[in-house]
């Protein structure tokens, strides 16, 4: 079991930018005083991130009728959840979203697809949409559209995209038992293809499906292994339908734990608070904050609804960060 000492220097890795190795990860997972593991991280994140809130939204773009059997996902045709379906979200709506959510202070914009891909010709639709709000907003604009090839990855690059999403959802061990229609490789091939095209990577994913603290020390590693630059961590919300409506909750204590393990295994990279924080106690929302977190998802979720851009904004100015 780690002693004061080990973690101090731990700590120190941290602050000069080195990850921890699996076993000091392991180490961690059993410090006895979580507050302790968490101001630790929390420091790391500061060091690496500053105060500055790494703030973003989505719109869903694109919504339902999701061929892919992804078990924690209400938009699969194949489970029934009452998902609202549509194939084009107004352009009109879109501008709307994003300049309100420009005036409120976000950052970083993003249009979210459902499905495995989106074929080319609609493809070029979303495209001239980005395009329209690379003129008229100044967000720094993203995308997540499932696994495109490299020609429709730089069409997006050209149409003024600057950060490609793409979950790796959890460890590439625990994947198969979640999903079948597509695998990690799947996925790795299309954040290369973003790369390719000069775009920054965001890729998470989801704690909470059943998985064990050493399989998300596992996807923390792997992720780190990827160097993506973005990492939104989801907290699983069971939904009604869905193969995992009756998933027993993550505690939060784990919850807690695992983002300051992320910390310690990704100092650099920017750790993005995403779904599921509304089920969370104000008092873990802020120990996560201070804990090893520096960026948050605002605004509603694409299947379910997350705190207000209000609430937000009181959270961060109580844990001392900047937005």
């Amino acid at each position: 079991m780690t002693d004061e000492k080990d973690l101090l220097l731990l700590k120190e890795k941290g602050l000069r930018g080195e990850g921890v190795t699996r076993e000091e990860a392991d180490r961690l997972a059993v410090y006895p005083d979580l507050d302790k593991v968490c101001d630790a991280a929390g420091e790391i994140c500061r060091r690496w991130q500053g105060r500055e809130v790494d703030s973003c939204s989505i719109v869903s773009a694109r919504s339902g009728r999701c061929g892919e059997d992804c078990k924690w996902c209400a938009q699969a045709s194949r489970h029934h959840t009452g998902c609202v379906t549509y194939n084009f979200l107004d352009t009109d709506d879109v501008l709307k979203a994003a300049e309100a959510n420009s005036s409120a202070g976000i950052r970083r914009f993003s249009l979210v697809t459902s499905g495995r891909t989106v074929t080319k010709k609609d493809l070029e639709k979303f495209c001239e949409v980005f395009r329209e709000l690379s003129e008229k907003t100044d967000l720094y604009l993203c995308a997540s559209m499932g696994l495109l090839e490299e020609e429709e990855m730089q069409m997006l690059r050209d149409a003024g995209v600057k950060r490609y999403h793409c979950n790796m959802e959890t460890s590439s061990k625990v994947f198969p038992t979640l999903c079948t229609t597509h695998t990690p490789e799947d996925k790795i091939r299309t954040i290369g293809y973003a790369r390719k095209c000069g775009m920054e990577v965001c890729s998470g994913g989801i704690i909470g499906m059943g998985e064990s603290l050493a399989d998300r020390l596992d996807f923390a590693f792997e992720l780190a292994a990827l160097d993506v630059d973005s990492v939104p961590i989801n907290i699983l919300n069971p939904i009604p339908g869905t193969p995992l409506e009756n998933t027993p909750l993550i505690s939060e204590e784990d919850i807690i734990r695992t983002v300051a393990l992320f910390r310690f295994i990704m100092p650099k990279k920017s750790l993005r608070f995403a779904g599921g924080r509304m089920r969370l106690s104000h008092e873990s929302m802020l120990r996560i904050m201070t804990g090893g977190m520096n960026g948050v998802l605002m605004g509603d979720m694409l299947t379910t609804v997350s705190n207000t851009i209000a609430d937000d904004r009181r959270l961060f100015k109580e844990a001392g960060l900047e937005f």
